[in-house]
């Protein structure tokens, strides 16, 4: 039977109760989310403070051993912009820019780079490797002393915050005229972890409140870029890691399984880097987002006037 909830001034059909929240499929905001949505002070208590000690105390150890495959997945993403960019226009921010690997690497390509994180620990990391971060929130407050960019990019930063189309905007508002937004995010209730639920008898596990609050895919991501005054001129997926899951690797609640179908998943991408056939992945991760699949989505929108 169908339950529809209403908090606030949002409204949609309950899909799944996690945590003392529910998940809705919200008919104001044209995306999934969780409801109640935490307090300001609730998220700085979370992202000042506990984010990389008990969210993920490993994040910091993992990233420095995966280096070399996130310095290819960093090196296709400033390719995107690059391509899409006039000569010449190389200034990037990041929001959320969490350690740093992602401006460090912009940095050693000869880009000018700008971070703003929340985090204390993470933002301190990213200090120490001499890059340019501001320790804060995102708000019309802290952004209006960024300056203007050529790029904002957001990773993995939508789904945790309670107002996302605001987060947008300010963001928007901070790109030069036909300049590029980038935001990924997790692609969630998408078509294998229906199957995986429906078929396979698997819980939701990505449903994670109040940590990840929002559960995009690309449509509802493309609408969004859209309503804020973006074109979206690329959609591209990471690699569909629920693959594993469907194959009978059932890696949820399993750290070391998981780790090693990452590793898979990293051998595979950095082999056909070596061959140089990386763009046979960048085809294939293209034709995945437009079938929906993909752990993850990865959109570029470029300033149309309002």
């Amino acid at each position: 039977m169908t339950e529809i909830k209403q908090w606030q001034d949002h409204q949609g059909q309950v899909l799944d109760s996690v945590n003392g929240f529910d998940v809705i499929d919200c008919t104001l905001c044209g995306f999934k989310h969780a409801i109640p949505l935490p307090t300001p002070d609730e998220l700085e208590q979370i992202y000042r403070h506990e984010y990389y000690t008990a969210e993920k105390p490993l994040y910091l150890e993992r990233a420095r051993e995966d280096i070399d495959w996130w310095n290819l997945v960093y090196s296709d993403r400033y390719d995107s912009f690059e391509s899409l960019l006039p000569m010449g226009h190389r200034r990037l921010l990041d929001i959320g820019s969490g350690p740093g690997f992602f401006l460090l690497h912009g940095q050693n390509r000869g880009w000018q780079v700008r971070g703003i994180e929340p985090s204390a620990r993470a933002a301190a990391h990213a200090r120490g490797l001499g890059l340019d971060v501001v320790e804060d929130f995102l708000d019309e407050a802290s952004s209006q002393s960024l300056g203007r960019f050529d790029v904002v990019h957001l990773s993995e930063v939508l789904e945790h915050i309670p107002d996302p189309a605001r987060l947008m905007k300010i963001a928007r508002s901070l790109l030069i005229p036909d300049g590029l937004l980038c935001a990924v995010t997790p692609n969630d209730y998408n078509a294998f972890q229906h199957t995986l639920r429906t078929a396979c008898g698997f819980p939701p596990w990505w449903v994670a409140p109040p940590h990840h609050l929002n559960y995009f895919d690309f449509d509802s991501l493309s609408m969004l870029f859209e309503s804020t005054g973006l074109e979206v001129v690329s959609r591209e997926a990471t690699f569909p890691i629920d693959l594993f899951l469907l194959m009978g690797d059932n890696y949820v609640g399993n750290d070391q399984l998981g780790r090693a179908c990452h590793e898979k998943r990293k051998t595979m991408e950095q082999s056909l880097a070596k061959a140089g056939l990386n763009s046979v992945k960048r085809n294939l991760y293209r034709c995945l987002a437009n079938a929906g699949i993909g752990r993850e989505a990865c959109i570029i929108g470029r300033a149309i006037d309002s």
